[in-house]
């Protein structure tokens, strides 16, 4: 398969998607209505899937695949001479969590055997039969129902499921992903700005993510009624029945449990240790040394997948409203997946 077809179609893809998101639903050509229309099949099938949240998803491909992006990515990486047959099982948590691994084994110069999640599996195949179509049939993949005849695997699945995996798949080489989930460590001189663009990291594709924030860290003295007043322009995800029906479910086993919390009406902090917090709820701890946290940090290093504070922290950290916007070499588990193809 010839790689320079491959990255000029992945960019027409992005140029695709970038017309799609900007252009006026009524001027739609034939592709693009049919995109449209496995949108709002998706949040049909699975009511997480918004079509705004599809379409935030949609806009970080369209904004990362540009071919300067892609060359310097890439750049780092042998391409396999001989291809070989990887293949992934893909979770559908967040829409288009999986395009990244897809993307990967293609542009290695492998074949990707495809089981996509029930969850997710309208927008993926579109994506890649345009890819296919902007590269002149130079993207090859198998869409299976059951992997065979493979390689290596890349999968992602929660911790029981991942124990299966482990030992379904113990004879091949393997990455097996696990339960993961993100954190946000605050100085305290953090502006009404930053804190909003923290709402956008805890609360998009409503906190369903392994990089969504479900921990914070506070300084003794912040108060926590700035995280509320900031977080306001998130209010309207009360409205959406699933989410409701978790914070209603959560608070009442509070409330019965006579725990406490606080509450502004659609989410609920808890000063709770535990980095994985129920869907709704948002823990919170305070430190009075920095070193509290970092130790923290490094003994559940194998739990986090990204950290998000200020620069100034040196906590190897995104900046505030980042978590949602990982970059090409930014790999699930922290394990960099061209370097395990390359290796295949």
């Amino acid at each position: 398969m010839n790689s320079e077809l491959q990255i000029k179609g992945l960019v027409q893809l992005s140029q695709f998607l970038a017309l799609f998101l900007d252009k006026d639903e009524a001027k739609y050509d034939d592709n693009e209505r049919e995109l449209l229309g496995l949108l709002k099949k998706s949040q049909l099938e699975n009511p997480w899937f918004t079509e705004e949240n599809i379409k935030f998803a949609l806009q970080q491909w369209a904004n990362l695949l540009t071919e300067k992006n892609i060359l310097q990515w890439l750049s780092a990486y042998k391409r396999t001479v001989e291809s070989k047959k990887i293949g992934l099982i893909l979770a559908g948590n967040i829409p288009l969590v999986g395009f990244h691994d897809v993307i990967s084994v293609v542009l290695s110069g492998n074949i990707p055997l495809i089981k996509l999640s029930s969850k997710d599996q309208r927008i993926l195949p579109f994506l890649l039969s345009k890819w296919n179509d902007f590269s002149n049939g130079n993207v090859k993949y198998e869409l299976v129902e059951k992997l065979e005849n493979f390689d290596a695997v890349i999968a992602t699945g929660s911790n029981n499921t991942a124990r299966y995996l482990e030992y379904y798949f113990k004879n091949h080489k393997s990455i097996i992903r696990k339960n993961r989930t993100s954190v946000a460590v605050l100085k305290g001189d953090e502006t009404d700005e930053e804190l909003q663009r923290l709402a956008e990291d805890i609360f998009r594709y409503f906190g369903l993510g392994c990089r969504n924030v479900t921990r914070l860290f506070l300084p003794q003295d912040f108060k926590l009624d700035r995280l509320f007043e900031n977080f306001l322009a998130f209010g309207e995800i009360i409205n959406h029945n699933s989410y409701a029906n978790n914070y209603d479910y959560n608070k009442a086993i509070y409330l019965l449990n006579q725990e406490k919390f606080w509450d502004n009406n659609f989410v609920m902090l808890k000063e709770d240790s535990q980095l994985f917090s129920p869907l709704s709820v948002l823990n919170f701890s305070r430190y009075q040394d920095l070193d509290e946290v970092k130790n923290f940090l490094s003994e559940n290093n194998n739990e986090i997948q990204c950290i998000v504070a200020k620069p100034e922290l040196n906590l190897d950290a995104v900046n505030f409203g980042d978590a949602q916007h990982p970059k090409l070499n930014t790999y699930a588990d922290n394990i960099d997946t061209m370097k395990f193809l390359e290796m295949v």
